[in-house]
This record gives structure tokens, sequence and C-alpha cells, in this order.
């Protein structure tokens, strides 16, 4: 190994230069570590989850890509650190190791929040890779007791063996909905527990049981997460591509349409039918307008400057009026002596005289009066206009006439 001095004449000091071995070596001691890119990538999860700011944001997109680089560092160190092997069990991982089993839960966690329309099928695929390598990690070391998703040829598989059901299974619904209770009171005790246990173990005072205890549950609280995820995006996957599916069905059909579009044609009975009996309404005029305005001037009804023509019946009538007026005004004698015979022939004739028919308001009945000293028949009126009164009048006559020989006659 040959080293190079340089001299600095300022300092008067001998400077050995930096070989390319060193500068790696100081290049790694640079780099960060496992724990750190754990506890940056968990810290900018947890702020993506609890943001007030929508998703698609500028701000929480970057923490998003953030976190997934570094998520992907700390994976790639895993793998090169070869921290979990499958031939060991869950007791024989460190406690401190165990929280590392989490990193490709945090990937699927952070895959799902990245908002892209034109790669949201990528993005679902990616996720659903993630949540399953980390359940099966988990269902390898016996975390806890569940039943692993289907892989993609399963899935494909079950779909092909379900379309062929006309209906959907009562008791797997059944059993699906009982599953999703289960873990729903599951997820409530274990972040229950994790809230009494977090100070503590944060804090450096919990010892190694309590560390242990603290990373399990941590480790089944994203086995539900992870289970709840691939439902959905099961879910959203199938409707993503039959929306693909039918957009492509109907490119494929107005591409194969060439003719084109009918025009809109008319019934030719319909036409002669309404030639015969019309439209229904009187749709045709029965008149010009000049024959409308020679007859509205005929009767003196269009205006003339403001002021409306007149008639001459209209005009002999207003004109008597007057003449009438006049003469009552002047006392003509002619006028007053017709006036007072009026008067006299109303005072001798009041209203209802000469009412012998029921051609009035008021009906007359004619019955021979029972009274000894009139002789003639009476017109009297009755006014209470009931059946029962009407009903004993008659049969008051019918009586009399039973007790008499003869009847007189009206004369």
């Amino acid at each position: 190994m040959e080293l190079e001095f340089a001299f600095d004449p300022g300092s008067e000091v001998f400077r050995v230069p930096p070989s390319p071995k060193m500068a790696t070596a100081e290049d790694e001691l640079l780099l960060p570590r496992l724990p750190e890119l754990f506890e940056t990538s968990k810290q900018l999860l947890d702020e993506v989850e609890v943001a007030t700011e929508p998703t698609g944001s500028r701000i929480i997109q970057d923490k998003v890509s953030k976190g997934l680089d570094l998520l992907k560092k700390a994976a790639e160190m895993l793998s090169q650190l070869d921290l979990f092997s499958r031939n060991e069990d869950l007791e024989e991982i460190a406690s401190t190791d165990l929280k590392y089993l989490m990193v490709p839960a945090f990937q699927g966690a952070l895959t799902m929040k990245q908002v892209n329309p034109s790669k949201r099928l990528d993005h679902l695929e990616w996720a659903r890779e993630h949540f399953l390598n980390y359940l099966t990690q988990c269902q390898y070391y016996h975390v806890a007791e569940f039943e692993l998703p289907k892989t993609k040829n399963n899935s494909t598989d079950n779909n092909t063996a379900s379309s062929s059901m006309a209906y959907p299974s009562l008791v797997a619904m059944a059993s699906q909905r009982q599953a999703k209770i289960e873990r729903y009171k599951q997820k409530k005790e274990v972040e229950h527990r994790l809230s009494a246990l977090k100070s503590a173990v944060e804090s450096g005072q919990a010892d190694d049981e309590r560390v242990r205890e603290y990373y399990l549950l941590h480790l089944r609280r994203w086995i539900g997460i992870s289970l709840e995820e691939i439902e959905s995006i099961d879910q959203e996957i199938k409707i993503l591509r039959e929306k693909d599916s039918s957009k492509e069905e109907s490119t494929s059909y107005s591409s194969h349409q060439d003719r084109p579009p009918m025009k809109p044609f008319v019934l030719t009975r319909n036409v002669a039918q309404a030639k015969v009996f019309g439209a229904g309404y009187p749709s045709l005029a029965s008149m010009t307008v000049n024959d409308w305005y020679d007859q509205h001037q005929k009767y003196g009804v269009l205006p003339d400057q403001g002021v409306a023509k007149t008639t001459p019946e209209l005009k002999r009538g207003t004109q008597q009026q007057e003449d009438q007026e006049q003469k009552e005004d002047e006392d003509d004698e002619q006028m007053l002596h017709r006036a007072r015979e009026w008067d006299d022939w109303k005072d001798t004739h009041p209203r209802g005289y000469g009412n012998r028919q029921n051609m009035g308001d008021e009906p007359a009945i004619l019955f021979w009066h029972s009274s000894p000293h009139h002789g003639i028949f009476q017109f009297l009126k009755w006014k209470e206009k009931s059946t029962e009164k009407w009903l004993c009048i008659i049969n008051g006559c019918m009586n009399y006439l039973k007790n008499i020989i003869k009847v007189p006659s009206i004369t």
C-alpha cells in the first residue's frame, strides 16, 4: 500500500489524502440504520393516517412517496441481513426484532394511499401483494390463527366456480359477517392493551416480556387490518376490471356500427286522419286579420285616438235616456201623470198578485174553506215548504170531500 503525502505551506503540516476504501467505509457509516428507517417510515404512516388534509394533496403524497422509499430500503436491508429465517420459530426471534415483520404491512398501507387514477389497478395489486406477504410470514410464525386469503390462481378458480352459481351462498355470507364481527372485537381489545403498554415501552422502562407482548399485539392488529384491506382490494379490482371490459365492449360496438342512424318517420294513416279530424283543437284560422278588423270596426269597439266609437242604436238609447231625465227635471205633466198611475197600480196590486198556476216563489194551495160564512174558493199561501205540511193539507181536503155531496165548480 502506497501512501501519498501532501504538504500544506500555510499550516506546515503533512496530510494524508483518504484512500477509496476509507471513503466507502465513511459512506457506510453515514447511511441510515435499520431502526432509523423503520421508525421514520412508521412516523410518516401515522402522520398520513391522522392527517386532516385530502389524500390527494401534495403534502400527503410527498410523505407517502418518502415513506415508501424508506420502507423499500428497509426491506432490502432485511433481506441482506437475513434477519428472519424459516428454520426458527417465533420464540427464537428477539423481542426488538419482531417489529420488522410489519415492514410489508406498512408498504401495503402506504401503497393504498397513492392517488393516481391511471395506475390505480397497479397500486391495488402491489398493495395486495405486500399485505399477503405479511400475512404469510405471520401465519408461518403462528402469530395468530386466521385463514390466509386466496392467491390469484385460487381466486380465479373461485370466481369461475362462483359464477356458475345463480345466487351466492347465504352460509358463506353469514360466516363472513361473523368473522368481521370477531375481528372487530379483537381489534378493540388489542388497541386497548396497546394503549396501556405504549408509554412504558416507548420510555424504555418496560422489561423484555412487556416489549415482546407490545410488538406481538402490533402484529395481531396489523393482521386484522391486512385481512380487511385485502377484502376491499379484491372488490375494487373486480369493479375496475369490469369497468375496463365495459369500455372495451362499447368501443368495439361503436367501431362495428358503420351505418348512419335511422331518421324519424311519420305514419301515413296518422297524417290522413289529422287532415280529416284536425289536430283536436282549432289550429286553423277562421278569418283573416282584415276581416277581424272590419268586424270590430263595424261594432265600434276599435279605439280611435283614445275615444271608443259608438253605434247609432247606442246613440239613440243614450239620447232617449237624456231626454227622459230632462223632462223629469222640468216637471213634465205627462211624465208625472204616468209615474203617479204606476205608483197607484203598485199599491193596489202587491207582489205576487195574479199567481194562479204555482209559477211564483211561494206555492198557492186551493181548498174549500170550512167556515160557513165563506162559500167561495180561496187561494191561501203556504210558506213552509215541507212534505209533512203538504200531506196534512191533502188529507184534510180528502176528509172534507167525503163529508159533502157535491163540490162546487170553480168559476
